[in-house]
């Protein structure tokens, strides 16, 4: 059913990466029966979420390393770890019980590039990012000033929004809004004229 969904948008994937969504759904079952990561366990809701958070790899432009800003049980930046195994991911979650389960995962599947951090964004040390992510965390604005100490001029944006995303972009230029069904836009703020 993954396989099929993630073929039907255009995007391709070798097996280690199936196996590694399958693995992942399954400790994600687990850990969530005993710390309620999240509400979404059935297979299908799952499923979905991976999909949603590996959709904008059809549009992204090329990146090395990456933050995910309040990872939560893993979306998107656990799974585009699984995607772009190539790629330094950065987890950045300030929860204790998120932080084991997803230590837990960059083991069990030997995702070598993925550090995960315990820490709130804010309290990260300076660094740069080629590509700073983040899904149902806070608004744009805010999102872009928690992170304003991770970016260069070179830093893109790519915020997972659901049908409020219009109002959170008045001040933002050079941007792109992909929607993808009814309730997912994906923003996506590109490095000329941001800064």
């Amino acid at each position: 059913m993954l396989k099929a969904n993630i073929e039907a948008i255009g995007l391709e994937f070798d097996d280690i990466f199936y196996e590694r969504c399958e693995k992942f759904k399954a400790l994600l079952q687990e850990w969530s029966a005993v710390h309620n990561l999240t509400r979404a366990t059935a297979d299908k809701e799952i499923y979905d979420n991976i999909l949603d958070s590996i959709y904008p790899i059809k549009f992204l432009n090329s990146f090395e390393n990456m933050a995910d800003i309040g990872t939560g049980a893993g979306y998107p930046g656990m799974i585009l770890a699984i995607a772009r195994p190539d790629v330094n991911v950065s987890l950045i979650e300030p929860k204790a019980k998120r932080v084991a389960f997803l230590n837990f995962v960059k083991a069990s599947l030997k995702l070598d590039k993925v550090d995960i951090i315990h820490k709130r964004v804010e309290e990260v040390s300076p660094t740069k990012f080629d590509l700073i992510t983040s899904r149902a965390v806070t608004d744009t604005s805010l999102l872009l000033s928690l992170t304003n100490h991770l970016k260069d001029s070179q830093t893109e944006y790519l915020f997972y929004k659901g049908s409020s995303v219009d109002e959170e972009i008045k001040n933002i230029e050079n941007y792109d809004i992909i929607k993808r069904g009814e309730n997912r836009n994906y923003l996506y703020i590109k490095r000329k004229g941001l800064f």
